[in-house]
């Protein structure tokens, strides 16, 4: 009997409990780190591929970091995304959830998402900076627009996902309006709205790295195009690599988030 209910249990379900901790999950990712970065070393140790070492990478990250252009630039780059993401999502999830709720607030704003969506926020850049200068405003706009299209979308699609028996069954029981859109519409549509917030927060990185490559004065991105000038691998290196890291550090806290705010939610 037993091996015939192992049979019928899914392969994912009888590994899940090995790494279903967050410590063991936690300890996966640092082995998958290590294995990464000893990758990394056989293949600049053999010569294969012109690229510094982690040991050279390493070198340089300290003598940035001690002589803080490392948190310099990391705190400009750091704090344009989270202006522009933060600013991205306080206005796509009224608008999404308008967009999904009102069947005429979707057709009035539709066509000018999809519209923007097709055009890539680094297009748009050329023309921030001749509109708005070449101070933090351009910057932090494009940001905003990429964290904004990826969260409005993701909003209104959760919306208009919504199982219509929850609805249909809350207005049985008396609830108006606003009672189904506060007890039912918003937390069914949180999931949706977690997922688009962290692909808005990589978009807003991408974004903010190449408004920086443009047009800068400090910043990852900045430093990146100052190293490319001079062939500094090592630095380009430590600027991608500190990206990498900040923006792991926000998606795990989006991620956290996401955990308390659908705590109802089954999850594998």
């Amino acid at each position: 009997m037993s091996a015939t209910l192992d049979a019928t249990v899914p392969d994912g379900a009888r590994r899940q409990p090995l790494f279903a901790t967050r410590s063991g999950m936690l300890g996966l990712n640092i082995f998958a780190v290590v294995v990464g970065i000893l990758i990394w070393w056989a293949f600049t140790a053999s010569g294969v591929v012109g690229l510094p070492t982690p040991a050279q990478v390493a070198a340089t990250a300290v003598g940035e970091a001690k002589s803080g252009v490392l948190w310099d630039d990391a705190l400009a780059s750091l704090g344009r995304v989270l202006a522009g993401f933060c600013l991205g999502i306080v206005a796509a999830i009224p608008v999404g959830f308008l967009m999904g709720w009102y069947r005429v607030a979707r057709g009035i704003i539709e066509p000018y998402v999809q519209f923007f969506r097709t055009i890539p926020p680094l297009a748009i850049i050329p023309l921030a900076i001749v509109t708005m200068g070449i101070d933090e405003t351009p910057k932090i706009f494009v940001i905003f627009l990429a964290a904004f299209l990826s969260s409005v979308v993701a909003t209104y699609q959760g919306v208009i996902s919504v199982d219509r028996t929850l609805i249909n069954a809350a207005r049985v029981l008396g609830a108006g309006d606003f009672t189904i859109f506060r007890r039912v519409v918003v937390p069914a549509s949180t999931p949706y709205i977690m997922v688009g917030m962290r692909i808005g927060l990589g978009s807003s990185w991408a974004t903010v790295v190449a408004a920086e490559l443009i047009a800068a004065q400090s910043g990852l991105g900045y430093r990146m195009q100052q190293a490319q000038l001079y062939y500094d691998l090592p630095t380009i290196f430590v600027s991608l690599i500190a990206i990498g890291i900040l923006g792991l550090v926000m998606d795990r806290i989006v991620m956290a988030a996401d955990r308390v705010l659908t705590a109802w939610q089954e999850k594998l």
